[in-house]
Protein backbone atom coordinates (compact mmCIF):
# COMPACT_ATOMS: atom_id res chain seq x y z
CA UNK A 1 0.00 0.00 0.00
CA UNK A 2 1.76 3.50 -0.57
CA UNK A 3 2.24 5.98 2.42
CA UNK A 4 0.51 9.36 2.32
CA UNK A 5 -2.05 8.06 0.05
CA UNK A 6 -5.00 8.56 2.79
CA UNK A 7 -5.80 12.29 4.47
CA UNK A 8 -5.22 12.45 8.01
CA UNK A 9 -8.81 11.57 10.12
CA UNK A 10 -8.86 13.15 12.95
CA UNK A 11 -11.49 14.57 15.63
CA UNK A 12 -12.49 18.05 14.91
CA UNK A 13 -15.20 20.11 16.34
CA UNK A 14 -18.28 21.84 14.01
CA UNK A 15 -19.79 24.63 14.82
CA UNK A 16 -23.25 25.80 13.60
CA UNK A 17 -22.65 29.78 13.35
CA UNK A 18 -26.66 30.38 13.30
CA UNK A 19 -27.35 28.77 16.12
CA UNK A 20 -24.25 28.12 18.37
CA UNK A 21 -24.36 24.36 18.63
CA UNK A 22 -21.32 22.69 18.40
CA UNK A 23 -20.27 18.82 18.11
CA UNK A 24 -17.38 16.53 18.20
CA UNK A 25 -17.14 14.22 15.40
CA UNK A 26 -14.32 12.99 13.04
CA UNK A 27 -13.33 14.28 9.76
CA UNK A 28 -10.30 14.47 7.12
CA UNK A 29 -11.17 18.50 7.48
CA UNK A 30 -8.80 20.59 8.83
CA UNK A 31 -8.71 24.32 10.28
CA UNK A 32 -5.97 26.60 11.53
CA UNK A 33 -8.62 27.84 14.57
CA UNK A 34 -9.25 25.58 17.59
CA UNK A 35 -11.83 25.32 20.07
CA UNK A 36 -12.08 24.45 23.66
CA UNK A 37 -14.88 21.47 23.72
CA UNK A 38 -15.42 19.29 26.70
CA UNK A 39 -11.97 20.60 28.38
CA UNK A 40 -9.60 19.40 25.52
CA UNK A 41 -8.69 22.32 22.54
CA UNK A 42 -9.84 20.50 19.09
CA UNK A 43 -9.51 22.18 15.65
CA UNK A 44 -13.17 24.10 14.81
CA UNK A 45 -14.99 23.72 11.73
CA UNK A 46 -17.52 26.56 11.06
CA UNK A 47 -21.09 25.83 8.81
CA UNK A 48 -23.55 28.17 8.23
CA UNK A 49 -26.34 25.38 8.50
CA UNK A 50 -27.36 22.27 10.97
CA UNK A 51 -29.65 19.69 12.02
CA UNK A 52 -30.33 22.27 14.94
CA UNK A 53 -30.82 25.36 12.76
CA UNK A 54 -32.40 23.73 9.61
CA UNK A 55 -35.73 24.69 9.10
CA UNK A 56 -37.01 20.89 8.07
CA UNK A 57 -35.47 19.75 11.21
CA UNK A 58 -36.69 22.45 13.44
CA UNK A 59 -40.21 22.55 12.14
CA UNK A 60 -40.01 25.80 10.87
CA UNK A 61 -40.81 24.87 7.13
CA UNK A 62 -42.43 26.53 5.22
CA UNK A 63 -45.41 24.42 2.85
CA UNK A 64 -46.21 25.90 -0.13
CA UNK A 65 -50.04 26.24 -1.33
CA UNK A 66 -50.42 24.00 -4.09
CA UNK A 67 -54.18 24.26 -4.25
CA UNK A 68 -54.12 27.73 -5.03
CA UNK A 69 -51.28 27.60 -7.69
CA UNK A 70 -53.28 24.90 -9.56
CA UNK A 71 -56.92 26.75 -9.48
CA UNK A 72 -55.31 29.50 -10.66
CA UNK A 73 -53.59 27.33 -13.56
CA UNK A 74 -56.92 25.97 -14.35
CA UNK A 75 -58.43 29.23 -14.77
CA UNK A 76 -55.68 30.75 -16.63
CA UNK A 77 -55.84 28.11 -19.54
CA UNK A 78 -59.42 26.92 -18.91
CA UNK A 79 -61.17 26.23 -22.51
Amino acid sequence: MKQSLHPEYKEVVFKDMGSGWTFLTRSTRSSNETIEFEGKEYPVIKVEISSKSHPFYTGQERIMDTEGRIDKFNKRYKK
